[in-house]
């Protein structure tokens, strides 16, 4: 093993392809993995930007492939964050940063339970829209011009009773064929760009 210096914070160190095979996650990989320090993610941390911001809200997201393509979404809108609440994954599953094509680095997310983040988001006066399938109203009949998150919960349980009870009104997204539900991150997707729609109109 051969060790240098690149700076005073960075140090290089080359090994053999026996000792990366067993290091690397999977067998496609570059050649080059490091080791970093992870941001912080607490809900304490995170400073409205913009007086109406566009948030993402997932709850208890657990596949790292759907976790990933709701980061992609919330960097094709540029949305103002992403909210983790109650997370079944570690966000820095590798297959996350590979699905988020390294949106996990580049967006800005905050993991916390769900009553916290309910609780920031009424002190903020955030409207929360909860994608759901009962009291709901269609997606395209709400104005999301306004502060605005958007919660989506899991495909198997949806949203938490929490989440349903503190809504400021749940939408849906008319299904025409057999089945009542999507994947997650499409549903978020349609969502999402609904929202800003409205706001370059």
């Amino acid at each position: 093993m051969e060790a240098f210096i690149e700076n005073a914070n960075t140090s290089l160190i080359s090994v053999s392809a026996e000792v990366y095979g067993k290091l690397a996650h999977r067998n496609t990989t570059e050649g080059i993995m490091a080791i970093a320090k992870a941001k912080n993610h607490d809900l304490e941390t995170f400073t409205l930007q913009n007086k109406t911001p566009l948030i993402l809200v997932a709850e208890a997201p657990e596949k790292p492939g759907n976790i990933g393509a709701l980061l992609r979404t919330a960097d094709a809108a540029n949305l103002d964050a992403v909210f983790i609440a109650n997370p079944k994954t570690d966000l820095y599953n590798p297959n996350i940063i590979r699905s988020s094509v390294g949106c996990v680095f580049s967006r800005k997310i905050i993991v916390a339970d769900t009553s916290s983040i309910i609780s920031f988001l009424k002190e903020k006066k955030i409207s929360m829209y909860c994608a759901a399938l009962s009291a709901s109203k269609p997606y395209t009949e709400i104005d999301y011009k306004g502060p605005t998150a958007i919660v989506v919960g899991t495909e198997h349980s949806g949203l938490s009773d929490e989440w349903l009870s503190n809504s400021t009104q749940n939408i849906i997204i008319p299904m025409e064929g057999a089945i009542d539900s999507m994947n997650v991150s499409v549903s978020a997707a349609i969502l999402i760009f609904e929202a800003k729609r409205q706001r370059l109109g």
